[in-house]
């Protein structure tokens, strides 16, 4: 499984705007029965989330709402975009049975491997 990442840097010398987007930080393993991709994504909750599946590529948006400031703003670190990640998935992959759950900003979805590709033992008839 392989992140697809395409960004285009800014023009020298040009301001741009903020992103519409931001990548969430992945952590993926490989399990006996498939991976396990987990994305944080603080200030999401089921509502906000939304994963498409199309020709093997899984895509994660989460949107978070921004809380309305009162008063004026004085100091903005954190970014009010959404997240998004796009993820090609390996073809051994039985993507019929992904699943996903989302605990405290932490999504985890189970990619099982399908059965043809995983290890088996073999009989010898006599």
């Amino acid at each position: 499984m392989k992140a697809i990442v395409s960004a285009a840097p800014p023009a020298a010398g040009k301001r741009t705007a903020p992103p519409e987007f931001v990548a969430p930080a992945v952590n993926i393993f490989e399990t006996r029965d498939g991976y396990a991709l987990e994305a944080e994504m603080p200030g999401v909750n089921r509502d906000g989330l939304e994963i498409t599946l199309e020709n093997n590529e899984i895509t994660i948006v989460g949107r978070r709402g921004v809380a309305p400031v009162n008063g004026g703003l004085l100091l903005r670190e954190r970014s009010p975009a959404d997240y998004r990640r796009v993820f090609e998935l390996d073809p051994a992959i039985d993507t019929s049975r992904i699943s996903a759950r989302m605990e405290q900003g932490m999504l985890t979805l189970a990619l099982p491997k399908s059965e043809r590709v995983k290890p088996r033992k073999i009989t010898v008839s006599e």
